[in-house]
């Protein structure tokens, strides 16, 4: 299959409220959202990067520039008979994972379509649903904290994470705990403690969390596994793991009990697939992170979810958790068990509003082969 055209857009779409985590606050979605025509047939991808490099080194400007520069006439230029190419056909151009993802997406897409089969099915996923939570940003009090977790319970979510940082950790974990205190909880301190917080992280021990994610620093393993004796809490790394070897490095150092997939971080379907497969053989559990995405992002984020060792609820949540209006037409809706229906169509099943993504277009670039 050759690729005939590609188009990138920039949007911006705000969120229902701001996202505030221990390093960074989001008002709105800066994504990069892809469309790759072959064949008469169209597939859409989306690299969610923000407008700074908070949560890793990307952003729209630097992701744009590597799709429209090199990225997109690459993969023009190849012949794609398997979406797991696309890997090899980046392979030289180092890191900028985000900006390779969206357009990886966007291929997987297109093949899934060809074959009349789901993303799904292609990946292997093995669920008709998969069970999600929800991520709470940090917030000005713990009435509010408290207020907000509340009222995703009463929308139907069953598990929960809070952002926490230095100040906002022990008490708005111990809040939660002693208000619900069967409640799935996890916590998540994006990067921001050292290894010497250790005695500090212990007294997270106490309230029987799920997991307690990526504590400290972004690319750090080594003293992730240090940190990993001195806790009860399983540790999970998400930042850390931006590749197959990424995660075998992680396991074999023991610096984790769970990992947190995120297709987008990583760089694309494929090596997200390699890492699933990974720690199912090594026992080792995984759950699918969010990073805000639109309905695009989301579809592709559930058909990997239903993959069998995803066993720990996700991060994808439904589209009206962040956005008023979703640039799709057939948003994702909680079910009564906290679970996502995955579409069994052909494709990742997202259908484009593309009146509405012409509305939220800030930028557009074409590339033709």
């Amino acid at each position: 299959m050759k690729i005939e055209r590609i188009e990138l857009r920039r949007i911006h779409m705000p969120y229902v409220r701001p996202f505030e985590t221990s390093g960074w606050r989001h008002e709105g979605s800066d994504a990069l959202i892809v469309r790759a025509e072959a064949d008469g047939a169209t597939g859409w991808g989306e690299s969610p990067v923000s407008d700074g490099p908070w949560y890793n080194e990307e952003t729209y400007h630097t992701a744009l520039l590597m799709q429209k520069e090199f990225l997109g006439p690459m993969l023009l230029e190849a012949d794609i008979s398997d979406p797991r190419a696309v890997r090899h056909t980046f392979k030289r151009v180092r890191a900028n994972r985000m900006a390779k993802a969206g357009l990886e997406f966007a291929v997987w897409d297109l093949c899934a379509r060809a074959q009349n089969v789901s993303l799904s099915k292609l990946l292997g996923g093995t669920r008709k649903e998969v069970s999600v939570g929800v991520s709470v940003p940090i917030k000005a009090s713990i009435e509010e904290l408290l207020e907000t977790v509340e009222g995703y319970l009463a929308d139907g979510y069953k598990r929960v994470k809070i952002k926490i940082k230095p100040g906002w950790d022990i008490t708005p974990t111990q809040a939660i705990r002693a208000r619900w205190p069967t409640l799935l909880l996890q916590v998540d301190g994006n990067s921001i403690y050292r290894l010497q917080d250790a005695a500090h992280l212990q007294q997270l021990d106490q309230f029987d969390l799920l997991l307690n994610e990526q504590p400290l620093e972004h690319d750090d393993i080594f003293d992730h596994a240090k940190l990993a004796k001195l806790l009860e809490t399983p540790i999970c790394l998400d930042e850390s793991i931006v590749s197959p070897d990424h995660a075998r490095w992680a396991l074999e150092l023991k610096a984790c009990g769970v990992i947190n997939i995120k297709p987008s971080r990583i760089g694309g379907l494929a090596d997200s697939v390699d890492i699933h497969d990974i720690c199912q053989a090594a026992g080792i559990p995984v759950w699918h992170g969010g990073m805000l995405e639109t309905g695009i992002g989301r579809a592709i984020s559930v058909a990997l979810a239903s993959l069998p060792n995803f066993t720990l609820p996700g991060d994808i949540s439904a589209n009206n958790r962040y956005f008023h209006r979703d640039i799709v037409t057939n948003p994702f809706t909680l079910n009564k068990n906290s679970t996502l229906s995955v579409p069994d169509g052909p494709g990742h099943g997202a259908q484009v509003d593309e009146a509405f993504l012409e509305e939220v277009t800030v930028e557009k670039v074409e590339l033709r082969g």
